[in-house]
């Protein structure tokens, strides 16, 4: 034996390569990289384009399979690397000639084909491997030990959601390079491609692999939100959203309309109860990073740490699985069917929206054109961090979301919508879902309230919820526990739904306005009532200029009351942060999240700034700044206003808020037959207002009488 041969002395096992142009070209060079370790030799190819000598060196290549087969190859595996519309019927040729197979992703274009396949795999006694390359990693591995020890110092806690994030950029020479694709039929044909099942299908199959989804019975409610701004029928941005039948959340958020090549390439986040571990696959890369503030022994607790980890070839695993060095495929066919029940949803699905050029940025042109979504990124973050949906999100080409109506005011003779009233019944469980103000906005346009951001997806626009009622968490998010002495995940989350409502336009008494009153339940997390709220919200002219002070730009109020009983025959506690032992975190009741906010001025009569007013009890507050939102942004002024004595809850630095704490350092009791009512008065303002034009509009919105009638006043 000579110093260069190959150390292993099996027989090299015989391949034929399906389709050696495009994806192919990888595939031929790794097969000379196991050629060259006396693990594989390339004995033919099926190919209807030939990349030259050059690439596929001097084996003969026939037009198809069968030409192959009828020249007398019979090959130990073959390989399929085709448009998915043809992995079906080659593989089952392949399976006939008594190979094995690898075959690349998606396996097939219908549900129905794969389970056929699968079938006809277990009858010929042969093994197939699909081409989901990441499935190899061997980070795979290290996260699976890392979910194993949930308590370890350093480590990220209990899993409690999977998602993945693409961020990819395609041009028009993509779609051009073959008629299939872009298309989810071809001449009557199941063609199926688009960015979930083609793409960035490995981003979906690794989702699936860490939430320990494989087969059918691992999979309960897929739903699928489709869209494209490409020239094709096929999608190229879509969300999909599942569980898996052990409860747990799988998001996968992906997009071809990418302002730029990203340098993360796509991601899966393993969201943990004590942290996350970020997976970029294509690079075998685990980023682990454990909450700050979880206590951990570890020096580096709260840390990023990265570990670049291998890759087991997925051919050369099916070689050593058939020469018995390993106990199993790492893809095998049956590990793909729980990715198959997304791709059915995708096939099955209406036909993707377009997405109107008037929400694009065309970039380039001819074969290097491509367009561009315009805050796309934020969207996918979002998305998967909720988890949620373009459509709750507000993305203005997408549908529009479950709303029952809106607040409108009359303005010059006609009416104009000033806040959408959203159901909230799209939101994620840990959100915890509740009926709120959507895209509040000045007359002059400017919107002042935000949903689903980033910081804290559960911060809903203008609502009313509280973090602890009797130990069920209405807020969303984290838990704050005084046992822990900081923020936990827990599954404690209820939800807040309309039991009866009445919305009513141009009312006389309201300068034209609207009037919204709700009865609403409070329903926790084990599907019981804990209380009965009544909840009365208007909207109102207030006048020009002259009316409401002066140099005052026009403007309108929002008057919401609320008030809260138990639904049970018991006294129901409803606390805060504050009231479990975090200083200065007492917010709960009535919350609004702002849009980002730039210059923000922020004044009570007796104080100014964050930290000035944060805490106080006045009977007015001004938040003004210039508000930037994609549903329109620019100056505007918040003036609010209640004579109850909650303190004022502000944020600014962190992210833009502000409320009124219902239980800001102790817990108040909701007593049966007794009411924990509150109300508040906003002025929505367009423009700046200077502090002593806030006064004489907070003066005047507490003198104002009430404009709720009594028999639904709170």
């Amino acid at each position: 034996m000579t110093d260069d041969a190959p150390d292993d002395p099996r027989t090299p096992t015989s391949v034929l390569l399906v389709g050696l142009d495009g994806f192919g070209r990888r595939h031929l060079a790794n097969l000379e990289r196991l050629a060259a370790l006396g693990r594989a030799e390339l004995i033919a190819g099926a190919s209807l384009t030939d990349p030259g000598p050059e690439v596929r060196g001097d084996i003969p290549v026939h037009a198809t399979l069968t030409e192959a087969r009828e020249a007398g190859h019979r090959p130990d595996v073959v390989i399929i690397s085709t448009p998915i519309n043809t992995h079906f019927d080659l593989a089952r040729e392949a399976m006939d000639m008594g190979a094995d197979v690898l075959l690349e992703k998606p396996p097939t274009a219908t549900l129905a084909q794969h389970r056929e396949l699968l079938a006809h795999a277990e009858a010929a006694g042969r093994r197939v491997q699909v081409g989901f390359q990441s499935i190899g990693s061997h980070a795979l591995e290290a996260i699976e030990q890392l979910l194993a020890a949930p308590e370890s110092p350093g480590g990220i806690g209990e899993l409690r959601a999977v998602s993945a994030t693409g961020l990819w950029l395609r041009r028009q020479a993509y779609y051009d390079r073959a008629p299939w694709a872009g298309r989810r039929v071809l001449d009557g044909v199941e063609v199926v491609d688009g960015v979930v099942t083609n793409p960035l299908a490995h981003a979906v199959r690794t989702a699936l692999h860490v939430a320990g989804a494989r087969r059918a019975s691992d999979v309960d409610d897929v739903a699928v939100e489709l869209h494209h701004a490409h020239r094709i029928e096929a999608d190229d941005t879509s969300i999909v959203r599942l569980r898996t039948a052990a409860g747990l959340p799988v998001t996968a958020a992906l997009t071809l309309c990418a302002p730029e090549e990203q340098e993360q390439y796509p991601w899966v986040t393993v969201h943990g109860t004590e942290g996350q571990a970020v997976l970029y696959y294509t690079r075998d890369e685990l980023v682990i990073t454990p909450n700050r503030e979880a206590p951990q022994n570890a020096d580096d607790a709260g840390e990023p740490r990265t570990v670049v980890h291998g890759r087991t070839d997925l051919l050369e695993n099916l070689l050593d699985v058939r020469d018995g060095t390993a106990g199993a495929l790492l893809s095998p066919l049956e590990d793909a069917d729980a990715f198959m029940q997304v791709l059915e949803a995708v096939r099955t699905a209406e036909a993707p929206a377009a997405i109107g050029e008037e929400h694009l940025q065309q970039v380039d042109s001819g074969p290097e054109r491509h367009p561009v979504i315009p805050h796309i990124a934020d969207y996918l973050a979002r998305a998967t961090k909720a988890p949620s949906t373009f459509s709750s999100l507000g993305a203005p080409w997408a549908a529009p979301p479950a709303t029952d109506g809106e607040l409108t005011i009359r303005d010059a003779g006609a009416r104009r919508a000033v806040a959408e009233l959203r159901t909230g019944e799209d939101l994620s469980p840990t959100d915890s879902p509740r009926p709120f103000l959507d895209r509040v906005r000045t007359r002059g346009g400017v919107v002042v309230t935000d949903q689903q951001p980033l910081d804290h997806t559960w911060h809903l626009g203008v609502s009313v919820a509280l973090q602890d009622v009797d130990g069920t968490n209405f807020w969303g998010g984290r838990t704050y526990t005084r046992d822990a002495g900081r923020y936990i995940w827990r599954a404690d989350h209820g939800r807040i739904r309309p039991a009866e409502q009445r919305l009513t336009h141009d009312v006389a008494a309201l300068d034209g306005g609207s009037r919204l009153h709700q009865r609403l339940d409070w329903i926790d997390d084990r599907g019981a009532a804990l209380l009965v709220e009544e909840r009365s919200v208007t909207a109102a002219g207030l006048g020009s200029a002259g009316a409401a002070g002066p140099d005052v730009p026009d403007s309108w109020a929002l008057d919401v009351s609320f008030a809260l009983t138990p639904a049970v025959d018991r006294t129901v506690m409803l606390g805060s942060p504050g009231s479990n032992g975090r200083v200065g975190g007492g917010y709960g009741g009535f919350f609004w999240r702002l849009p980002a906010v730039e210059d923000a001025a922020i004044c009570t009569a007796e104080a100014e700034g964050e930290e000035g007013v944060h805490g106080s009890v006045t009977d007015w507050l001004m938040y003004s700044g210039r508000f930037g939102s994609v549903h329109g942004g620019g100056e505007a002024t918040l003036v609010l206003a209640s004579t109850d004595a909650d303190p004022w809850f502000v944020r600014c630095s962190g992210y833009p808020g502000v409320g009124m704490s219902l239980a800001w350092d102790a817990p108040v009791a909701a007593e049966p037959g007794r009411q924990v009512a509150r109300r508040v008065r906003v002025a929505v303002v367009d423009g700046r207002l200077d502090r002593d034009q806030a006064a004489a509009l907070g003066e005047r919105l507490i003198d104002e009488p009430a404009t709720v009638p009594a028999e639904e006043r709170a």
